[in-house]
This record gives C-alpha cells, structure tokens and sequence, in this order.
C-alpha cells in the first residue's frame, strides 16, 4: 500500500444563467440542463424557479424564459465555457442580431474562486448587475454571494428588478 497515491480533485461551485425565447422554451431549457449533467465532471446541485422576462438590449422580440443553476466541476473555465458553446450549437443557437433571439442561451456567471477577464471569457460575467434576468433567479441560489466591486446579489436583484420586467412563470 506505500506505492498508492491518494488523488484529490477539487470541484468548484458554478452559477450558470440560461435563457431562451425561441420554440418551446421549457423544453430548451430541461434539454440543455439534461445535456449539462450528463458531462462525468459536472454535478447540477440546484436550479433556481422559471421566470418570464423582457428582452434587454434589442427589444423586438418574444419575452424570454430564464433560470439560474449551481454546479460543482473540476473543468477549468475555458472548458465549462467550451462544453457549454458546445451544447448551444447541438441545440440550434445561431448568433446573428446581438441580444437577439436564441434557441438556447448558457452564460457562466460565476466561478468559484476566479476572477477572469480574457478576450474569450470574462468571470464574474460582466453584465450581470445590469440583468434582473440573472440576478433573480441567482438570488434564490445565493442571496449573500458577493461579486467584487458589485455587491451583494439579493441587494443587486432588488434594485435591478424595479427597472425590468420580470415574473415567475406559472
């Protein structure tokens, strides 16, 4: 037994934002989520209620579907970012209009312990204290995470979502 080696792999928490407003829209939503736990070194620990929300950005378009979820993985944030790209493309997701409409929508928002600013990937997302479409949903994950140089998510979502319509979806 001295020639084993004990190998400890941390996983990190993750808080994803998923959206759509094309098609069925819960349907998007359950598949891409389906999709998401099947990768071995993902684990989905929670997913936030549905909500009904405006679009942002280019606003001649269907009122979207969202969610926030919490995952572990031991992926690094360019792979995450990669399998998720990965899963829009299988989905349909074809970037035209920016803001525009999409099949499926998977940001990461948050990355536990990384903070990041590359061309490719920006972590804590760099938009998220302007969408009550993420900070919404997060809140119901994670009232007290705080983002650097933000604030506190709850306190966020509560002044965001006085500016922008957002609903539960019944």
């Amino acid at each position: 037994m001295s020639n084993c080696k004990v190998m400890v792999i941390i996983a990190n928490k993750v808080y994803l934002s998923l959206g759509t407003n094309l098609g069925d829209k819960e349907a998007n939503l359950i598949t891409a989520l389906k999709k998401i736990t099947y990768h071995s070194k993902i684990k989905l620990q929670r997913i936030a209620p549905l909500y009904k929300t405006a679009p942002v950005g280019y606003l001649k378009q269907a009122w979207f579907y969202n969610t926030a979820a919490e995952i572990s993985t031991t992926l690094s944030p360019f792979e995450l970012l990669a399998f998720l790209q990965d899963i829009e493309k299988q989905l349909g997701r074809i970037r035209t209009i920016p803001w525009g409409p999409r099949i499926i929508d998977l940001d990461i928002i948050w990355y536990e312990n990384v903070n990041l600013c590359t061309r490719k990937l920006v972590i804590p997302h760099p938009r998220l204290a302007g969408r009550a479409f993420v900070l919404v949903p997060l809140t119901v994950l994670a009232p007290a995470l705080i983002i650097p140089g933000k604030g506190k998510i709850a306190d966020l979502a509560k002044l965001i979502s006085q500016e922008q319509e957002i609903k539960l979806k019944n």
